[in-house]
């Protein structure tokens, strides 16, 4: 008896990208590079091992990274290389490319798997930033390096403007181990555990300081989901500082009014 092969779905058919060629602002964009960029593992495993987005990823990483470090090189000439390094990354982590994806709605138009959509797929993080590295990949095979910066500069200048402010932003971990050392709470202890096959892992990091657990956060590597846990450990302290410092400070009454004085009456 020959075996029953399980029919996936057929393969995509023209995608309505409409809105998101808008929020990309219209760049040169081949419809089946598009199309390609949007198909996850997921998807293609589904039907027949079509085409995946992987490799415009990898692309797109690179085209990503050397808009945004030119971009930050020319923009900050008085800031170190090591300083540059904490912005760029600041800027083209995978917490902040998902953010930008869900601003331009990118998850509604990514192909995926069953599995996956019925995991919230649409919304993960690491799936959000692979795409919009793979569609950025896509404009440059189309438009090339200028058509792609273009592009890069519409979804990420804002980003960047916010990363140069950020302060502590630019490395959680450094920053939390700084602020543990000034309240002599001793050097923050990370705690990792990862889940999922070896080719999609995610890492949760819990971070300690003093005797409690203060924070935790998620990532596709150790690093990210450490940064995570530290910003949200950071936050808390400071969040605890501020709510201290209005107990503590005295509450002054607004002074009462005086009454007026009288004037005398003016000479006839």
């Amino acid at each position: 008896m020959r075996p029953v092969r399980r029919q996936g779905r057929p393969p995509p058919g023209p995608l309505t990208t409409d809105e998101l060629r808008a929020a990309l602002g219209d760049p040169v964009l081949d419809p089946e590079l598009l199309q390609r960029a949007l198909t996850h593992r997921s998807f293609a495993y589904e039907n027949g091992q079509i085409p995946t987005n992987e490799r415009l990823e990898f692309l797109g990483d690179s085209v990503l990274g050397v808009v945004v470090t030119e971009t930050l090189y020319r923009a900050h000439p008085d800031f170190s290389e090591g300083r540059l390094a904490k912005l760029r990354a600041a800027v083209v982590n995978a917490r902040a490319l998902a953010e930008v994806a869900r601003q331009i709605e990118l998850g509604q138009h990514i192909m995926l798997g069953r599995g996956e959509e019925t995991t919230g797929g649409r919304d993960k993080a690491s799936i959000l930033s692979d795409t919009v590295e793979a569609v950025i990949g896509a404009i440059h095979l189309s438009g090339g390096i200028d058509e792609a910066a273009k592009v890069v500069h519409r979804l990420f200048d804002p980003v960047m403007e916010a990363a140069a402010s950020m302060g502590a932003g630019l490395d959680w971990k450094t920053s939390l181990q700084e602020l543990s050392a000034d309240l002599g709470l001793g050097v923050p202890e990370y705690l990792i555990e990862d889940d999922g096959p070896d080719h999609m892992k995610t890492f949760v990091a819990r971070v300690r300081v003093g005797e409690q657990v203060l924070g935790n956060g998620t990532g596709r590597s150790k690093k990210e989901a450490e940064q995570g846990a530290a910003e949200t450990a950071y936050r808390e302290i400071k969040a605890a500082q501020s709510a201290a410092r209005s107990v503590t400070e005295p509450v002054t009454e607004p002074a009462a009014e005086q009454p007026a004085a009288e004037q005398a009456p003016a000479d006839a």
